[in-house]
């Protein structure tokens, strides 16, 4: 297996012990993890291949799907149910065929109330990844001011 964003800083056994939490299941290319808006469940480490994550939205008269990142091997996506409203806020699909480890926001949070040192280990690695997302928005937020301002200085 390997290393998971989510996971880093837990020993060898802690991880096994959270990884034996989870379900492993592959998506063939261009299958749906989630969708913008569905109930967020579960959050999935891809331990093989890439997921696209993509936000929806109405162009002219056709709807488009609009890259916004895309995540490999070791890294966490649908962290939406560590967190309340526990909705997705984008579409995540795989690139190609992808392994995926499914966790259960029922399970992780009963696990983390019974083991509170991985709870917290856990809780900063998803500070990490949420703060990593959000610095990418706020890149593709200024980079869209910056062309709203030059179009009217034009």
């Amino acid at each position: 297996m390997v290393n998971m964003d989510l996971l880093e800083g837990l020993s060898a056994a802690e991880t096994n012990r959270v990884l034996g939490l989870g379900k492993v299941f592959t998506l063939e290319s261009g299958g749906v993890l989630f969708r913008l808006g569905d109930p967020a469940d579960s959050l999935y480490l891809i331990s093989r291949g890439r997921i696209r994550l993509t936000l929806p939205m109405q162009v002219r008269d056709r709807s488009e799907s609009v890259m916004v990142e895309e995540q490999g091997s070791g890294h966490t996506v649908g962290w939406s149910a560590l967190t309340a409203p526990y909705r997705f806020t984008l579409t995540a699909t795989a690139a190609f065929e992808t392994e995926v480890v499914a966790l259960g926001r029922e399970e992780l949070n009963a696990y983390f109330a019974a083991n509170p040192d991985t709870a917290r280990i856990i809780a900063l690695n998803l500070a990490g990844v949420i703060g990593r997302r959000l610095q990418l928005f706020q890149a593709m937020w200024v980079r869209e001011i910056q062309r709203m301002v030059e179009s009217r200085c034009a």
